[in-house]
């Protein structure tokens, strides 16, 4: 994966709107929550979740709680998919490193 997203094995989605004008639009505690984010979230996604726990009546704190669950659901997703990766990869080394051996002897 290029760019500054760094190295995840979350999904990226496309984009149908000017994240930066849908930035500009959000509530100013959920752009300081995005500006502190562990993830590169897209302003429209926190909106979404903004504007569902607003409707449901939440608080300003619950609000932002909701988000930050939903970022740790996130991590713990990510965080899945990398060490499954890394598992994969260092199998396949050790298979490699087999084979080399197998050969050498």
């Amino acid at each position: 994966m290029s760019g500054n997203l760094g190295h995840t094995g979350l999904r990226l989605r496309r984009r149908s709107c000017d994240p930066m004008q849908v930035y500009d639009g959000l509530p100013a505690p959920v752009r300081r929550w995005l500006a502190d984010a562990a993830l590169p979230w897209s302003p429209s996604s926190a909106r979404r979740l903004w504007q569902r726990a607003c409707a449901e009546g939440l608080s300003t704190d619950d609000a932002l709680a909701r988000l930050a669950r939903a970022e740790i659901r996130s991590l713990a997703r990510d965080r899945h998919a990398v060490n499954q990766e890394h598992s994969n990869r260092e199998h396949a080394n050790q298979e490699h490193a087999y084979r080399e051996h197998a050969i050498q002897t």
